[in-house]
């Protein structure tokens, strides 16, 4: 299975020949970018899609296509979500259990980068409280919706590589503020959620695992200063040419949503449960310090214990136990 697919595959590739027909799925972030492709591949192979985004309109423009796919009898709806708002998540995961219909797959897809330092609506520093705590506390109050033998894919980064958690200071009360180290701290606990759900919960058959879409030109970029992603692949590019190793590539969207789909519908639960995914594959533990294009996940990004103390102290500071 793995043999099968690689950096260049796109959704269309994962999914070719795969009716989703009865399958229910949710994907976060549906408003732009990699949800939207997501959205899109899902719906078109008949997959009843629920897209979670904190701007309706916005979601309701950039997924017009999308709900009009109706050939394979698939169909998108839209909720409202804010992961960086607690009464937000609360409110939408109330409604979702209020409806009671069950999801076979859930993507957690939003997300944001580098941001400025700044805060959620409930004081959590932005990077941390969006990506991590916002999707830890939607995702386990609707965890009972998910059927048995159902998966959860968490998308998180290559960024893991620029930092563990700090379960010391997750705010940056005391550490002067780094939008990257923050950015890399957000997708490691990413991964580290994963790993605790997927333990938690696969005695019911239901698996997690976390995913890594490759470098993608989208509006996850919309903080940096004009001409950063540029220069980043133009360094990439220049260190590459003096070990006489071939050009870095950005991925297309539907490239970079492909290993989302692989890891929630194609590959088999028992390779994918637990572990960190890229380009279609499970990554292995990366030795030593590794650039931004070349392959592995940072074993602290697996680490059991590690993936425990965070679950606990998320639970902490959202005043929740799952």
């Amino acid at each position: 299975m793995t043999g099968l697919f690689g950096a260049t595959s796109t959704t269309d590739d994962v999914l070719a020949g795969v009716d989703l027909s009865g399958k229910r799925v949710l994907v976060t972030g549906v408003s732009a970018g990699l949800g939207v492709e997501t959205a899109r591949a899902l719906v078109a192979h008949g997959a009843q899609v629920v897209g979670a985004a904190r701007d309706l309109a916005k979601a309701e423009a950039a997924t017009a296509a999308v709900r009009a796919l109706t050939a394979n009898g698939g169909s998108l709806e839209l909720i409202e979500l804010d992961l960086a708002s607690l009464t937000s998540v609360r409110a939408s995961s109330h409604a979702l259990l209020a409806d009671k219909r069950q999801f076979d797959i859930v993507i957690a897809n939003a997300g944001v980068m580098a941001a400025p330092f700044g805060h959620t609506a409930d004081g959590f520093e932005t990077q941390f409280g969006t990506n991590h705590l916002g999707h830890f506390t939607f995702v386990n109050r609707i965890a009972p919706l998910i059927k048995e033998g159902g998966r959860l894919v968490n998308l998180s980064s290559s960024g893991h590589r620029f930092a563990d958690v700090d379960l010391d200071d997750p705010n940056f009360e005391h550490a002067a503020y780094d939008p990257w180290l923050a950015y890399g701290r957000s997708k490691t606990a990413n991964i580290l959620f994963a790993v605790e759900f997927d333990r938690r919960h696969k005695e019911r058959g239901i698996r997690a695992t976390a995913v890594h879409p490759g470098g993608i030109r989208t509006e996850l970029a919309r903080h940096l200063e004009p001409g950063t992603l540029e220069a980043m692949v133009s360094k990439i590019n220049s260190d590459l040419a003096a070990e006489g190793k071939p050009n870095y590539e950005l991925k297309s969207v539907p490239q970079g949503a492909a290993t989302s789909v692989w890891a929630g519908i194609v590959a088999p639960a028992n390779e994918v449960g637990g572990k960190y995914c890229e380009n279609c594959h499970v990554a292995t533990i990366a030795e030593g310090q590794i650039g931004p294009t070349v392959e592995g996940v940072y074993a602290y990004a697996l680490d059991g214990d590690r993936a425990k103390a965070l679950w606990a102290k998320s639970e902490e500071m959202v005043g929740e136990r799952f």
